[in-house]
């Protein structure tokens, strides 16, 4: 029996099913080794070498993947086809003991019974350019982690952290909101003359006055522009008539399909990480068992197999016409710094197409497949054609434009359309007459009104992405976790689609970028992706790029330690004496509220917890009646950061709690079936409905008794800034209003 060591749990039974009998499949459900939590565990003296250790919960894992290979004649490593696949092939060869210059090493960009065939036929060692750029990035993150997160915690507040990638991710979320709370709006007055001829009605827009570009700032502006124009001629003095023409999109990246996802579905973005990887992994289909969809769905690449590019055109070609099919097949460069080691994302065969999985897998899966399978067939498909007319118009000394253009042959948007199309400009083309030079059209009115020029739009999860993307920071792998992390900390928090920056989000910005302008530099974070790049093309040593990080960042921890700089909140003195050595407490912020500490800290490490009045929590209540199950002492009532809970008072020989349900205090009504809410508190705290499990009814924030003035749907309360407003619930409306 062979054994093959596979990545993810969700795929085992895909696999399976095409290596056949003589095969058994084992995953290892992500890595199995790191770099100890709490430990730098980098030898920085000894040129960087870091150490690694089983993690906790992978040991029986490890256990189990051991007692297998011992039984198995031969062991085969295929972890997915990237850096972290390579390197998770590189630890468990180390725990197996296996030569990792054998052959040992296969990989497949699809799991299909043709590509898992093929990858059988061909293994090879394991790439150590590729496991030197996943260590070098590990290691760098450490540094970062380790080195700088403690500085943040000095100077605002406790259990902060930094990041290599998520930091200066963060810093193009302060700008943009900065750039938007400094915007200064300015009016502006779009002006059109609507004129007519063969009994068509058609808008012509002020473009210039004299020959020199004009535009309308004041009402003012406009009264002249209507005084001079006071019984004008209008005549078309020229016009322009072309084919235009649009190139399909390429086939999705990671990067690109978050987009489209969120801007067309309305999915989040870890909403659609977890559906590509569930498509990637393979959805049970009734009579088939495991099928997978989809190719690798974390690559940064537009390359398509010729394979995959024949099997298009052909479908194409039956499906739609020979005209669909472009006489040269579509070709698309990737992006400059793209890694390109995979595929762009694809269905594995257009045979299977979205309508008839529709039933059988869940509706996110559906929607999120049709939108992969749709937009690779349009990226094999021919331009689509416009007819397009640009008709200019002269009154006295004033010009106006007119423009417009109408479908002339479908090409891929006959199945694919991009996100945001001037579906405007192709009304107006629409109702224009047949307009020639020397035509005077008849005069019908002005059409005017005041404007203000807005701020730049918030990043939405998608936008965020394709910024990180255009500006070289992080990789496909990395930006999924990278802005949920961001969201996890409290530095960033959602309203509808727009991501807003916290207080705590600013101060965490400007004080990295204060103290480590390299580590919060758009640029040189890009500079460091392309040298991890050089490392995976064995073009450089990597402990060369991390000794060249680490001095400038020694450098920079030596100054920002050795200032008094800081951005926290002064401690308040309270009226609470410490038991321990006398003197008098202080007030401080925690990660999770307020609480009381001695002010000798850390020779002296009493604190005592407070409610919102400021009043003293007991740590221990003794519970009536209450013995412990496992030794028999009397349980306690504690309080912890997640809520209450029942301990056993013979703590620590005996560690037994009971987790207790007594914050069911009332918290509004259930918007679905009218019962009463309660606030829930476990890792995070929510609102639920009392009479679940019949109703499973919970929202994060606290549910208002107002309805949605525009849709009728539920509202919930938000704060921010210190204001108060309301949101509504529904997804699909999102309007905002101030509470009053």
């Amino acid at each position: 029996m062979k054994l093959v060591i596979i990545e993810g749990i969700g795929k085992v039974d895909t696999v399976k099913k095409y290596l056949g009998s003589g095969y058994k499949v084992f995953a290892t459900r992500g890595h199995v080794r790191d770099l100890p939590e709490r430990t730098l565990a980098v030898n920085i003296k000894d040129n960087f070498q870091p150490t690694y250790e089983i993690i906790s919960s992978q040991k029986d894992t490890v256990k189990k993947m051991k007692e297998e290979a011992a039984k198995a004649e031969c062991v085969l490593l295929a972890t997915d086809p990237d850096r972290e696949g390579e390197a998770i092939s590189w630890h468990v060869a180390e725990l197996l003991g296996m030569n990792k210059e054998d052959n040992i090493r296969i990989e497949f960009n699809e799991i299909s019974e043709k590509a898992i065939k093929k990858a059988l036929t061909c293994p090879r060692p394991i790439n150590e350019n590729l496991v030197d750029a996943q260590q070098a990035r590990r290691v760098l993150d450490r540094l970062v982690g380790y080195k700088v997160s403690p500085i943040l915690c000095k100077k605002i507040q406790s259990k902060l952290s930094a990041g290599r990638v998520q930091s200066v991710t963060l810093r193009l979320v302060v700008e943009r909101e900065r750039e938007i709370r400094n915007f200064k709006p300015e009016e502006y007055w779009p002006f059109a003359a609507i004129l007519n001829k063969d009994d068509k009605n058609f808008k012509a827009n002020l473009e210039k006055k004299n020959g020199k570009k004009l535009k309308l700032t004041t009402k003012e502006q406009v009264e002249v522009a209507v005084n001079d124009l006071d019984g004008a001629i209008y005549e078309v003095v020229d016009v322009k008539k072309t084919i235009a023409k649009t190139h399909a999109p390429a086939p999705f990246t990671t990067s690109s399909m978050q987009q489209d996802a969120l801007n067309k579905l309305g999915m989040s973005l870890k909403q659609t990480t977890q559906t590509a990887q569930e498509l990637y992994e393979g959805v049970t289909i009734e009579g088939e068992g495991k099928v997978a969809l989809v190719t690798y769905i974390r690559t940064d690449s537009v390359r398509v197999s010729a394979d995959a590019q024949k099997n298009a055109r052909e479908y194409i070609f039956a499906k739609y016409g020979e005209k669909y099919v472009p006489a040269k097949p579509n070709v698309y460069a990737s992006k400059k710094g793209a890694q390109d080691a995979h595929e762009a994302i694809r269905p594995i065969t257009l045979e299977r197409t979205p309508e008839s999985i529709k039933d059988v897998v869940s509706a996110s899966c559906y929607k999120l497949y049709k939108l992969i399978y749709e937009r690779f067939l349009a990226s094999q498909m021919s331009e689509a054609t416009f007819d397009s007319v640009v008709v200019n118009v002269k009154a006295k000394d004033y010009e106006f434009k007119v423009s417009g253009k109408t479908p002339k042959f479908r090409g891929f948007t006959a199945i694919y359309k991009n996100y945001q199309e001037n579906k405007e400009e192709e009304d107006d083309a629409a109702m224009l007459p047949e307009l020639s030079v020397g035509d005077r059209p008849s005069f019908k009115e002005f059409k005017f009104e005041q404007k203000f020029t807005k701020p730049p739009a918030h990043y939405t999860e998608a936008s965020l992405v394709k910024a990180m993307e255009e500006k070289g920071i992080g990789r496909p792998a990395t930006y999924t976790p990278t802005v949920t992390l961001l969201f996890s900390r409290g530095y960033m928090e959602k309203e509808g689609k727009n991501i807003l920056v916290t207080e705590l989000g600013e101060k965490v910005a400007d004080m990295l970028i204060k103290y480590f302008p390299d580590i919060m530099d758009v640029k040189f974070t890009a500079r460091m992706e392309s040298d991890l790049d050089e490392v995976e093309e064995g073009n450089c040593i990597w402990q060369n790029i991390v000794r060249t990080f680490y001095k400038g960042l020694e450098e920079e921890i030596i100054a920002a330690n050795g200032d008094s700089f800081s951005l926290k909140a002064p401690s308040e003195e309270s009226d609470v004496v410490c038991e321990k050595c006398g003197a008098k407490m202080i007030i401080k912020q925690g990660k999770f509220g307020k609480f009381l500490a001695c002010p000798n800290y850390p020779k002296c490490k009493n604190t005592k917890k407070i409610n919102d009045d400021g009043e003293i929590v007991e740590q221990e209540q003794p519970i009536e009646g209450e013995k412990c199950e496992k030794c028999g002492k009397p349980m306690v009532l504690k309080h912890g950061r997640f809520g209450d809970f029942w301990a056993c008072s013979g703590y620590p020989k005996c560690k037994n709690i009971v987790n207790i349900q007594n914050q069911a205090e009332a918290a509004g009504t259930c918007p679905l079936c009218g019962k009463p809410l309660k606030i829930v508190h476990g890792k995070s705290t929510f609102y639920g409905c009392t009479g679940y499990p019949e109703c499973k009814f919970m929202s994060s924030y606290k549910v208002s008794d107002k309805k949605c003035p525009a849709c009728g749907s539920y509202m919930v309360e938000r704060i921010h800034e210190g204001k108060k407003y309301l949101v509504c619930a529904d997804k699909n409306c999102g309007k905002k209003y101030f509470a009053e």
